[in-house]
């Protein structure tokens, strides 16, 4: 059954009406023609103005099922087993709508076939099933594009976007031109066939180290995350919201230029420089990231040129050679340009035509692409340095991008003889939360997983504070995803399980795996010594417990090598290196060291020194020290770990050492001093630790439960607070609800976990967003411009009970996922807002009564509202009337009843509506 003789047997009206009942109504004046609205924003069974629920959606895959089964004809019509399984399976495609990142002009470009390649195929059909499945889902997929078309607004923003698009091959077609320029036609059939092989080659990812038994090649369109590269100037995630600790990110944007304190997608890099050195820790993204630019530059010498990816035009038309140099260098000698296909191993290296790669470097077309500059041995770096210099002088023009870890080569290492530096110089961001979450999800689609196991991941990555410290590159990420897919969705709450695994594949497997050359010491093939696993934790361990004793994040370079010098003589039958080329070794392949600034030792993650410097502390017996330094925050992982490591009465020592001397002060009573402080913080690490300890005696965990349960729930707003402040995070896992707790105790939960003020909250004040208490979701309405935005709105507003709720908006993006959630009926503006906003962002449909908190933007003297039906009351400050904010036309102002510092605005409908207080934040 050919998809289009169904849809050609179905009239567009028969389906017509019943696809319209999948998307929003058009509003007036609701979407701007240069601004395509996302289809999760268009789609129905979402957000506020949602017509379908999961029923009425399943009733509409239905129907749509029944009358294609009726095109068909009696003779073909599917059996009710059939029918049932076509609605289950149509339901989910239909609901997949609302996940694709397009807007429905880029819809309507894709065509029927793409657009259904874009949804869910069901995996489980019967034969009858899945012999008609392509026919109807493609059917649905030309109604719902017809659909598009129809509305209003889409010529207008088609037109915009083919005047965009019109420009943009002009654009890049002028620069293919200028840069393949009069090729021979034997290079330009190789080229192709080069650019083929590059896909192939790079067009997927290799995850190394993963103790799963699963196939380890993803598709790289699939799995590549973009993250983002800072300059050195630039401290990473010091623009983002807060995060949960560890978790890092960067809330910068990006730019073409290079000022201090640059953010920008690391896809960009070149855009605007002709040479890169990109640095970043072990598992960070670099090799990747060359896999990607790679790929994208070779897709555009296989299709048109508005196919390549926008902002990329630096890329068109480039011939891309990735030199791994741990491949490439071959005894100490670099290849020359006509011998770089061989030194890759490539098949197509005897085919290249003679002189072809001299003419692709001297005509300024190439893409060179040097990887790695930490896994050649030191001794042939220098070497390196000269011949990537070489070739730019012999080769200006061409982009060039060269990676290494921190620590493996100087600053300015390839600037030229006269000091001017040639490289701009960019590190590699830690993943934020965004990428984390679209790491998982693209993981989980490459690896052909269960969605639902993603999902449970990601949650569990923002409400746990140990994943959230690991989970900060594409390498920790995977190892997280590959252990929670092997375990069935469930990780360890055992933290040894985690820290060895992820130890196992920096300090053993990877390397291995990768064959790189892990011997320490010696000269030539064969010599050296390949250090164990546990001598090399061995040596971490001690660095670690230097660092945590003399309470330092970072150590110098002779003190590192004096504490590796004490303990190599305890190796010397099979070790006889010394402690400072042991030292470069951990730097360069350990994966857990780094030299941030020469002279300076640090571990590229907190969390691999807290856990190496725990496990030293708990060998050498220093409980004392642990838990004389108990209440201080950069200790808390350290104890933590020193009990999920130790053995039953070792844990149990902690325990009680963390509870002992807690009753004199505890509960601590108003006002509270120091000592009460530092209690409650030792009791509250005390009821974490006890998550992490497999075996540990029944009277120690009862009198961690019962001290804990003294705490909880706050009972006022005051101990909320006071629990937010000197507690943390530690609470989060702790705190009940909202069954069996009072309104008043219900409030002062909910306060507690928005102070903490980390997305880690969100979990637990979902549980709260149908709370019978107008206060209780006041608060939820007011705080969420302390989160992650989009997020806050995902999480919490979208199935936030707002009966006679205001909602407030601090920020123009606020008005934005305020409209993709449907709009609200009472909207609370704090803050400076333009009209031209609201007129573009509130929803004219659901806009009842709009409270403007500061005071109002000059702008048209009201006559915005005109926009706005069913807009009844304007509350405003006194002070904005006086500095003449007036009522809007068709408006009366009166003193507002309830509030003597501001005035009400009512529209002459004689129906003003209940009023309301609106949310006082917590």
């Amino acid at each position: 059954m050919e998809p289009s003789s169904v849809a050609l047997r179905l009239a567009t009206g028969a389906l017509a009406s019943l696809i319209g009942k999948l998307f929003v109504k058009e509003g007036p004046g609701a979407e701007l023609v240069d601004r395509p609205v996302r289809l999760s924003s268009l789609v129905s069974f979402r957000g506020e103005r949602r017509a379908l629920g999961e029923p009425e959606l399943r009733r509409l895959a239905s129907e749509l099922v029944r009358r294609a089964g009726r095109a068909v004809g009696p003779a073909e019509a599917p059996s009710q087993e059939t029918v049932a399984e076509l609605t289950d399976a149509l339901t989910r495609a239909l609901h997949a709508l609302g996940d694709l990142d397009m807007d429905d002009v880029q819809a309507v470009h894709l065509g029927p076939e793409a657009l259904a390649a874009r949804l869910p195929r069901p995996r489980d059909l019967s034969a009858d099933a899945d012999a008609r499945w392509d026919a109807l889902l493609h059917t649905c997929c030309v109604h719902v594009l017809h659909f598009f078309t129809t509305r209003s607004t889409f010529a207008a923003r088609a037109r915009v976007e083919q005047t965009r698009m019109l420009h943009r091959l002009a654009t890049t077609t002028d620069l293919l031109v200028e840069r393949l320029g009069d090729r021979r036609a034997e290079d330009a059939a190789f080229e192709r066939r080069w650019a083929e092989h590059v896909i192939a080659r790079h067009g997927e990812l290799t995850i190394h180290g993963l103790d799963i038994g699963h196939g380890h090649e993803w598709p790289l369109d699939a799995a590549y995350v973009p993250l983002e590269v800072t300059t050195p100037e630039t401290e990473p995630g010091s623009a983002d919201p807060p995060a949960p600790a560890g978790a890092g990110g960067s809330g910068g944007s990006g730019g073409s230029g290079d000022p201090s304190g640059l953010v920008l997608r690391a896809g960009d890099a070149l855009a605007g420089r002709e040479r890169v050195l990109l640095r970043g820790i072990a598992g960070s993204g670099k090799s990747t990231l060359v896999q990607w630019l790679a790929v994208t530059a070779a897709r555009t010498h296989l299709g048109p040129p508005r196919d390549h990816p926008p902002g990329l035009d630096h890329l068109v038309g480039r011939v891309p050679f990735v030199l791994p140099l741990r491949r490439v260098v071959a005894d100490g000698r670099p290849p020359t340009p006509d011998r770089f296909a061989h030194a890759v191993g490539s098949p197509l290296a005897a085919a290249q035509p003679d002189g072809w790669a001299d003419r692709v470097l001297a005509a300024g077309r190439a893409l060179l692409l040097v990887d790695g500059v930490d896994e050649v041995p030191e001794r042939d770096r220098e070497t390196v340095r000269r011949w990537i210099r070489d070739l730019m002088a012999a080769y200006p023009g061409n982009p060039w991008m060269v990676t290494a870890r921190p620590s493996a080569v100087r600053e300015d290492w390839l600037a030229d003889r006269t000091g001017v530096r040639g490289f701009a110089e960019l590190s590699l961001a830690p993943m934020s939360r965004t990428d984390i979450e679209l790491f998982v999800t693209r993981w989980h689609e490459a690896a052909d997983a269960d969605p639902a196991l993603g999902t449970a991941l990601v949650t569990a990555v923002r409400t746990t504070d140990a994943l959230a410290r690991m989970a900060v590159n594409p390498l920790m990420c995977g190892l997280l995803c590959a252990l929670h897919r092997d375990r069935n969705g469930f990780l360890p709450t055992d933290r040894r399980d985690l820290y060895e695994a992820a130890l196992s594949m920096l300090l053993e497997r990877r390397d291995l795996e990768r064959g790189v050359d892990t011997t320490v010491g010696g000269i030539g093939p064969g010599a050296g010594t390949r250090l164990s696993r546990d001598a090399l934790i061995q040596l971490l361990q001690r660095l670690a417990h230097w660092m945590i004793r003399n309470d330092r994040a970072e150590m110098d370079r002779a003190d590192a090598v004096a504490q590796l010098a004490r303990v190599l003589p305890a190796m010397a039958h099979h070790l006889t290196a010394d402690a400072d080329t042991v030292l470069r070794h951990l730097l360069e392949r350990c994966g857990l060291l780094r030299e941030p600034v020469p002279g300076r030792i640090d571990f590229v993650h907190r969390t691999f020194q807290d856990h190496l410097g725990a496990k030293a502390a708990v060998e050498e017996g220093d409980f004392p020290l642990l838990l004389d330094n108990a209440h201080r925050d950069r200790w808390e992982d350290v104890i933590r770990m020193a009990v999920a490591l130790g053995r039953p009465a070792e844990r149990a020592r902690l325990l009680e050492g963390l509870l002992g001397g807690t009753e004199e002060n505890f509960p601590p009573p108003p006002p509270v001093d120091e000592a009460g402080a530092r209690a409650v913080r030792r009791v509250l690490l005390a009821a974490d630790c006890v998550a992490h300890a497999t075996e540990l005696d029944p009277g120690t965990r009862r009198r961690v439960t019962d001290t804990v349960a003294r705490l909880l729930p706050p009972a006022d707003l005051r101990q909320a607070r006071f629990l937010a402040h000197h507690g943390g995070a530690l609470l989060l896992g702790l705190l009940p609800g909202p069954e069996g707790l009072t309104d008043e105790e219900a409030g002062a939960v909910v306060v507690t976990a928005l102070k903490i003020g980390t997305d880690a909250a969100l979990p637990l004040l979902a549980r709260y967003r149908h709370h019978p208490s107008l206060w209780l979701r006041r608060q939820l309405a007011w705080n969420w411009h302390h989160f992650d935005a989009e997020r806050y709105a995902r999480e919490i507003l979208a199935d936030l009970d707002d009966e006679d709720l205001y909602v407030s908006v601090h920020t123009p993006e606020h008005l934005r996922l305020l409209r993709g959630l449907g709009g609200r009926a009472r909207v609370q503006l704090v803050g400076t807002h333009r009209p031209e906003e609201l007129i573009t962002h509130l929803v004219p449909e659901r806009l009842t009564h709009l409270w403007w908190r500061n005071l109002p933007a000059p702008g048209d003297h009201g006559a915005w509202t005109a926009g706005f039906p069913y807009l009844r009351e304007i509350r405003v400050r006194r002070a904005a009337v006086a500095e003449g904010f007036g009522p809007p036309p068709g408006f009366t102002a009166a003193p507002h009843p309830e509030d003597p510092k501001a005035v009400l605005m009512t529209r002459d409908t004689g129906d003003t509506g209940e009023r309301e207080t609106g949310p006082t934040g917590s």
